[in-house]
């Protein structure tokens, strides 16, 4: 009779807080150290050889294994300790790769799973970065891009499946900046029903670790713009990607290396010190925005606010209600009065802040069709539903009294 009792398994929240650090290791210090070295010292010739077989892919390491490291563009103490303490945000994943910044994990990915003269899927709208990747970059390379709405689940479900050679679905959702939700289990679904299954990458930057799991859905990657709520300061630039294959990640690791876009080791310190504070910071952030954003749905000088509680389309509410445990912290609003409303709303903000980027502890507001999504055609804005009267918040952490105060202050201050 076996008695012995299964291992405890600590809770996310403390997980993120213990894993992959052992102060025995950093002079007993309580929480990691910076390590500035360019360079790392083999412990014996034998290490060296085995460190370099790891690093080009000839051999794997064993459970458990420490490997010695070797240079910091291809690792550092700093990123193996972001990467282990990351991986628990995020249910099902197993290993994750850090960038130094978000487009430079977005970018990997789409080099290391899609060469050229193979295609990908994505959907539309998306952040501006990646469209000007996609549409300046990838398509020069030969890797042929098919759009499809975000929302259009048939249509998703049908380029899966009709697309040749066909190596990647990429799915930005909520999409940006209209919050239009995309199903992933779908998705999955039909790439899974091919005979080479394409890889299912969801770009989860807007819900984050808290709010939506990809994973959980049957998504391969999950790639964050770290820069947004994982470090939410607006003070650094990064990116994470994590998957449940470990030597998924292993390829997006060494295709990093080549590169040289790894995340440097102030930054892995900094934001490392920040992942035990996401779920707090989004939970607020959540919460404010919720309430200023089914406020201003009343506001007669506003038409529309997009935004999860107040989808109307039943598809969108039954992606919502599987997809998402709270509705996040990003709405827009359709401005009655077009352009110069939009700029005289921003014009008139005290608390808010007119900036791109979100996910920082205070509030920012842009207008997408002149700043992020500027490039994108007049036509592709009006299929995508990127108007000039379009007005784009990221909620902060500020009591959302005072954001409203300030957002009803900005409205009134519009020309009639």
């Amino acid at each position: 009779m076996n008695t012995k009792k299964p291992p405890y398994v600590v809770r996310t929240p403390t997980a993120v807080l213990t894993r992959g650090f052992d102060p025995r290791l950093s002079v007993g210090s309580a929480r990691p150290a910076v390590f500035r070295s360019s360079t790392y010292v083999f412990s014996s010739p034998e290490s060296a050889e085995r460190s370099f077989e790891i690093a080009l892919g000839t051999k794997t390491p064993e459970e458990g294994e420490n490997v010695d490291l070797i240079y910091a563009r291809l690792s550092h103490p700093n990123a193996e300790i972001l990467e282990d303490q990351v991986v628990p945000l995020e249910p099902e994943a197993r290993a994750a790769a850090v960038f130094n910044s978000g487009m430079a994990a977005i970018s990997t990915i789409f080099f290391t799973l899609c060469p050229p003269g193979k295609s990908f899927v994505y959907t539309t709208p998306l952040y501006g970065g990646t469209y000007h990747l996609i549409h300046h970059f990838l398509d020069t390379l030969g890797m042929h891009g098919v759009p499809v709405l975000a929302g259009d689940t048939d249509g998703l479900k049908k380029a899966i499946e009709s697309t040749p050679n066909l190596r990647l679905v990429f799915i930005e959702t909520p999409a940006n900046p209209v919050l239009r939700m995309t199903d992933i289990s779908a998705a999955a679904a039909s790439a899974s029903r091919l005979s080479t299954p394409p890889f299912v990458v969801v770009d989860n930057t807007f819900m984050g670790p808290t709010f939506q799991h990809p994973l959980i859905h049957g998504a391969d990657i999950v790639v964050y713009s770290a820069t947004k709520y994982l470090s939410g300061f607006s003070d650094l630039l990064g990116g994470i990607v994590l998957a449940r294959d470990t030597d998924l990640i292993a390829q997006l690791r060494g295709i990093r290396a080549i590169l040289g876009n790894i995340l440097q080791p102030d930054e892995c310190w900094m934001l490392d010190g920040r992942l035990p504070t996401v779920t707090l910071r989004m939970n607020r952030q959540s919460k404010n925005a919720q309430r200023i954003a089914e406020t201003l749905a009343h506001h007669p000088k506003i038409a529309k606010v997009n935004y999860p509680t107040l989808f109307e389309d039943p598809e969108q509410i039954r992606i919502r209600d599987i997809q998402c445990k709270f509705p996040g912290a990003i709405f827009s609003i359709e401005l009655k009065g077009g352009k110069r409303a939009a700029y005289d709303f921003l014009r008139n903000l005290e608390i808010g802040r007119n900036a791109v980027s979100l996910g920082g502890v205070e509030t920012l507001v842009n207008h997408p069709a002149t700043t992020t999504h500027s490039e994108v055609s007049h036509e592709d804005k009006k299929k995508f539903g990127i108007s000039d009267s379009m007005v784009r918040f990221s909620i902060g952490i500020e009591d959302w009294r005072d954001l409203l105060h300030d957002f009803h202050q900005s409205l009134d201050a519009i020309a009639e």
